[in-house]
């Protein structure tokens, strides 16, 4: 695909996991492949989301009392919240990783998405904290949202591979 679209619209469209009798098998695996790596992404950025909110919702409970803590004494429980450990990593390993955008379009979640984010978190007011956590969970439904219907088109694209696998056609081979 010689697209220049996001490689998210691609996946998501219709007929990438639409009428996929057509396709050969190395295509059919190669979609898969990139809607799975797609999914990485979304996954790995959802994360990065989940971090930021918590710093928010952190310092907003710490303001109002209900934490004794400082945001640095915090920092490592916060950010190891929602981690799960054992022998699989938390997400995949991702081919193409993208740079979060530098630029969102709105100066609080610009300031929040940034890497600088404790620093610059006692210069905003309790409402900018609110209002950039409003946006962020709307960025994070999204995305989850677009994660549902990544894993929509991979289960679609898998039931395709293994049905041909089943196939008494012998139309596909395990690969060696």
């Amino acid at each position: 695909m010689n697209d220049k679209r996001r490689r998210i619209d691609i996946v998501l469209e219709d007929e990438y996991a639409g009428n996929l009798s057509g396709l050969e098998l190395k295509e059919l695996r190669q979609r898969r492949h990139t809607a799975e790596d797609v999914e990485s992404q979304i996954s790995y950025y959802r994360r990065l989301l989940h971090g930021r909110m918590d710093l928010l919702n952190f310092e907003l409970r710490r303001r109002g009392g209900e934490e004794e803590r400082t945001l640095l004494e915090a920092l490592p429980e916060i950010l190891a919240s929602g981690m799960v450990f054992g022998e699989e990593p938390n997400l995949k390993r991702i081919e193409i990783m993208p740079p979060i955008p530098s630029k969102t379009g709105r100066r609080l979640i610009d300031k929040i998405m940034d890497d600088g984010v404790l620093t610059q978190l006692p210069d905003l007011s309790d409402d900018e904290i609110r209002e950039a956590l409003d946006r962020l969970h709307e960025v994070e439904t999204e995305m989850s949202n677009q994660r549902k219907q990544l894993h929509s088109a991979i289960d679609t694209l898998q039931n395709e591979i293994v049905d041909r696998y089943r196939s008494e056609q012998g139309e596909a081979t395990v690969p060696g």
